[in-house]
C-alpha cells in the first residue's frame, strides 16, 4: 500500500526546487536525502510537444524548511520547467517499508483502515474507513453497514483497545455518538 506523505506544490526558484506539502508526522525522515520516493501512477503532464512523464520514483536530493514550507530537490529535476510539470504529483513510500511504531498504544493510519469496528460485547458496528486528524484529537472515520459513517473520538475512554492481531477495534461511544 502505498502511503502519501507529500503534494509537490509549485517550483520555488529556477534550479528545479518545488514547495511540497507535507501528509507526514515524520517529514525529515520522510525527505532525507537519498530517499526513494514513489509518485503517483501514470502521472503525465498537460499532452504538449515534448511533455514530461513523471517517473515512478524520485530521490531526495536535499530538502529544507524555508518560511513555514518543505522545500525539496529531487535529483534530475534540475530548472523550473521540470519542477513546473512535477506540480500536483503524490509522493509516499510504501507501507511494508514504515516500521511500525515503538509505543504499543500508537498507530500508523494504515494499520487501522479496514479492521472491524465492535462494541465490547461483540456487536459489529462497521469498520475503519480512514483516519481524520483534527486539532483535539484523532477521529476514526467508521463505514456503518448501511453505507453511512460516523466520527469516532481515537481516545482511550471510547476506544479501550486495538487488537492489531484480531482484525479489530473496540469501541465504547456514549449514547447517540453514532447517531449523529
Amino acid at each position: 500500500m502505498l502511503l502519501v506523505v507529500g503534494r509537490i506544490g509549485k517550483p520555488h526558484g529556477i534550479r528545479g526546487e518545488v514547495t511540497v506539502e507535507v501528509r507526514t508526522d515524520e517529514p525529515e525522515a520522510r525527505f532525507a536525502p537519498g530517499m526513494v520516493l514513489r509518485t503517483t501512477p501514470g502521472a503525465v503532464t498537460p499532452a504538449a510537444p515534448g511533455a514530461y512523464r513523471v517517473p515512478a520514483e524520485l530521490t531526495v536530493e536535499s530538502a529544507r524548511w524555508h518560511q513555514g514550507r518543505m522545500l525539496v530537490a529531487f535529483e534530475g529535476v534540475l530548472n523550473r520547467d521540470v519542477a513546473e510539470a512535477l506540480r500536483g504529483t503524490l509522493v509516499g513510500v510504501d507501507s511494508a517499508d514504515v516500521a511500525p511504531p515503538e509505543d504499543p498504544e500508537e498507530f500508523h493510519d494504515h494499520q487501522l483502515v479496514g479492521l472491524a469496528v465492535v462494541t465490547p460485547a461483540g456487536e459489529r458496528l462497521g469498520e475503519v474507513a480512514r483516519i481524520d486528524h483534527a486539532p483535539a484529537s484523532d477521529l476514526l472515520v467508521l463505514r456503518r453497514p448501511e453505507g453511512r459513517t460516523a466520527l469516532i473520538p481515537f481516545v482511550k475512554a471510547i476506544v479501550p483497545e486495538v487488537d492489531l492481531a484480531g482484525g479489530r477495534v473496540v469501541v465504547d461511544p456514549p449514547g447517540g455518538l453514532l447517531d449523529l
